[in-house]
């Protein structure tokens, strides 16, 4: 667990269940500490006696099997909330978009708690709103009009579904969002991290990477989502702030990796000079490196996610990066705000955690180079289970 500590720290103040799902948060991407345990174990084996040795492999194992077990009671601890209503819960899950790798992430995310860990408990109506605000809407009218019990969903716009959210809330429906807000309070809970800061987070590093000064380029997400909004507004809070960075452009890329990179190369065409790139998506970031790479232009500090891609191709270029954390994992935190609602147990309206990083240095503990480009690390999904679903 000691790579993973670094990250877990940062929500000490948040006390221990956060603590514990923040070190949970790198899961997929991280490497266990077996190798530098072997190699530990050997070093003391040659300066120890037989029966010392024999002595000390005993009191491993037993302690080994004691953090075995206490990791698995943690984890159970932090990933099963008791279903206390006698009769299972029936959740309207609505999959906002499939069209990029978290969105897919988040939905696998969603749907392995929910046939897995709270198979017993919930009975989950599926709808898909592709990205589409008026599918969405019809959508969630739908499941109000199958009397579900808790609608789950990411609101693709911050207006254009709060009355149809206020109808369900009258109807007796619970409301989650999940990883996007609303400008309104039609919901029962939000779960999300505050994109603000995730935002600003990156903006801080890029100015000090760059001292300060120069040219720099914008990748945003989609027009409309909360998280593109806010992120990008955090960041302009620090830009703001220093009259000498010149930000070229900012641009929509989707977050998705083949925009960005068209995107990127019409920007390295058009400007000569580029030193710094804040994006705030990894796969969009993958592909600005890829186009920089490909426009043999030398690579630049550029701000990312916890994309496994854009981990491998920092450690791969030997180039600086950040990665900002939202992790997959907030789907299974909807689905246990969602039971508790329906114990009558209270619950945050506004669950935000803290973002995450990983910065360079860091890198090459948490990526993992046999899996998928487009795993994201901020996961509670076994290796095969990510490796089944991005195996194409």
């Amino acid at each position: 667990m000691r790579k993973k500590a670094n990250l877990a720290s940062r929500a000490t103040a948040l006390g221990m269940t956060v603590a514990v799902a923040l070190s949970l948060a790198l899961t997929g991407c991280s490497s266990g500490d077996s190798a530098e345990t072997t190699v530990a174990a050997t070093t003391a084996a040659e300066t120890t006696t037989a029966a010392e040795t024999t002595a000390a492999a005993e009191t491993t194992e037993e302690t080994s099997s004691a953090e075995t077990e206490a990791a698995e009671e943690t984890s159970s601890e932090v990933a099963k909330v008791e279903n206390k209503t006698g009769e299972k819960i029936k959740v309207g899950y609505d999959i906002y978009y499939l069209g990029n790798s978290w969105s897919v992430q988040l939905y696998q995310e969603f749907k392995w708690n929910a046939e897995n860990l709270y198979k017993d408990d919930l009975d989950v109506t599926y709808v898909q709103s592709d990205n589409d605000v008026s599918k969405q809407i019809a959508n969630l009218e739908d499941l109000i009009a199958q009397g579900v019990d808790v609608i789950i969903t990411t609101p693709i716009d911050t207006t254009a579904i709060n009355s149809t959210l206020q109808d369900a809330m009258d109807a007796g429906i619970k409301v989650v969002l999940l990883a996007a807000t609303i400008d309104g309070d039609s919901y029962d809970s939000l779960v999300t991290v505050d994109e603000r800061d995730f935002g600003a987070t990156g903006a801080e590093w890029l100015v000090e990477q760059i001292g300060g000064e120069g040219d720099i380029i914008l990748l945003n997400g989609i027009s409309g989502f909360s998280s593109n909004t806010l992120r990008y507004e955090g960041a302009m809070s620090v830009f703001d702030q220093y009259p000498d960075i010149n930000i070229l452009a900012a641009e929509d890329a989707d977050w998705d990796y083949a925009t960005a990179k068209t995107v990127t190369s019409d920007l390295l065409a058009t400007y000569p000079e580029i030193d710094g790139v804040w994006s705030q998506g990894g796969a969009m970031t993958l592909g600005a490196i890829d186009s920089f790479n490909e426009a043999n232009r030398d690579l630049v500090p550029m701000t990312g996610e916890d994309n496994n891609g854009y981990l491998k191709a920092c450690v791969n270029n030997n180039m600086e990066g950040i990665a900002v954390s939202k992790p997959t994992w907030l789907a299974r935190v909807a689905i246990e705000n969602a039971v508790k609602l329906m114990n009558g147990e209270e619950v945050k309206k506004d669950d935000i955690y803290p973002v995450m990083t990983i910065t360079t240095e860091q890198m090459p503990d948490y990526v993992h180079m046999d899996l998928s480009d487009d795993v994201w690390c901020g996961t509670e999904l076994p290796e095969d289970v990510l490796a089944e679903i991005f195996s194409n």
